[in-house]
């Protein structure tokens, strides 16, 4: 019996990936071999030794202490794509928003008072201080074409705004799915000057915090329209203010607002809104429980942010999987030992990432007490665990 503890609530449609005969989920349950949340913050909360696995439902791990987990020899599993569409979705919706200066006139509408014919002859009045900008006018910059970047570069295409984007790691299964009308700026610098409205889709790392700065907004056309659902820090957001008070930037739109981003009438602030449909909801669930679902049972790993992709089908008796440091000699000790308790091999896997190194590896029959002891006494294993012959 697998102990899944949950920090948040789960869709019951992720938790119905997890069989009850063999899994027990709870909010409160000691010595778990896995944990699954949404944006319950880790950093403070002592992991329980028995954590074998954690399974984000969601894109981003800020509020999980990855490097952590890493020197366990725990995965980190989180569902990227999952909530891409929801995404898309409000990208799309704010840049509308800001174009057609939507947020400004409801606000006006709602100001308005008096009888229809008085309402009638202020609408046609005030109207005039909010006309706007149709989308196919525009240019819309991606910065980050991964699986929500790629999705939003399309739909403005199939909108008809021309549609320039910018990613040196693009990853082949992207590059396919991206369209051919989507063009390639050179460097993001040329993508700012090229282009009236930038939505940013990267991780918040070192190399990205404050990517959107003074100056690359200065290379924007006046008018232009920053959209930032990706997360907090990425813009600077002291020079995004004074672009819109200078009226070079015409609006920006956020999912992670702060006090002076609320007071100015220019931010088109949404409440961290970009995962929060119940579709995505229950995309992110399925795929973080398939994961680690897959891992305990099998030792798979399938989108990790720490630990390299590794899946070998069942071949043998019993099954070691063994989380190391990526340093030389390892599997040559590893099967060294397993040969001297004469155990044959048959089947291997070994991959590594950055500093992690992952092998898992099925024997034609069971494996001793003594025998994982030894493996899991060479210097530089973080972790080993035994599983059983299905069936």
């Amino acid at each position: 019996m697998y102990r899944i503890l949950t920090l948040n609530n789960i869709s019951v449609k992720g938790l119905g990936r997890l069989p009850r005969e063999s899994y027990e989920v709870a909010s409160e349950i000691s010595h778990p071999d896995a944990i699954l949340l949404r944006s319950y913050k880790m950093h403070d909360m002592e992991i329980p030794d028995t954590v074998a696995a954690i399974g984000r439902a969601g894109a981003g791990v800020n509020n999980i202490p990855v490097d952590q987990m890493t020197q366990r020899g725990v995965p980190v599993f989180n569902a990227p794509g999952a909530n891409a569409n929801a995404v898309k979705e409000l990208v799309l919706a704010g840049l509308m928003m800001a174009s057609r200066n939507i947020p400004a006139a409801m606000k006006f509408a709602e100001t308005i008072k008096g009888s229809d014919e008085e309402i009638s002859k202020a609408v046609e009045s005030g109207k005039k201080n909010f006309v706007g900008s149709e989308l196919p006018s525009k240019t819309l910059g991606v910065i980050g074409l991964g699986a929500i970047g790629l999705r939003v570069a399309n739909a403005a295409l199939s909108l008809g705004m021309k549609v320039v984007g910018y990613d040196p790691l693009i990853s082949v299964e992207s590059a396919w799915q991206l369209s051919s009308g989507v063009e390639q700026a050179v460097s993001v610098d040329h993508l700012f000057s090229s282009c009236d409205a930038v939505s940013v889709h990267v991780p918040l790392l070192d190399a990205t915090r404050g990517l959107v700065n003074k100056d690359r907004i200065k290379m924007m056309p006046k008018g232009g329209i920053l959209v930032n659902l990706a997360r907090g820090g990425i813009c600077d957001d002291e020079a995004v203010l004074e672009s819109l008070d200078n009226e070079h930037l015409h609006a920006y739109v956020i999912d992670f607002p702060t006090g002076a981003l609320l007071a100015h009438p220019k931010v088109i602030s949404f409440p961290h809104l970009g995962a929060s449909t119940g579709e995505a909801e229950e995309n992110c669930a399925v795929m973080v429980a398939d994961s680690v679902r897959d891992y305990l049972e099998d030792g798979t790993v399938r989108n990790s942010v720490n630990f390299p992709e590794a899946f070998m089908p069942r071949n043998g008796g019993s099954r070691i999987t063994i989380a190391n440091a990526n340093v030389p000699n390892m599997v040559g000790q590893i099967s060294t030992i397993l040969a001297n308790a004469n155990l044959n091999i048959a089947d291997l896997l070994n991959k590594s990432r950055g500093e992690v190194a992952y092998t898992i590896i099925d024997l034609d029959g069971g494996i001793d007490e003594a025998t994982l002891g030894a493996v899991r006494a060479i210097n530089g294993v973080l972790t080993l665990r035994h599983l059983t012959q299905k069936g």
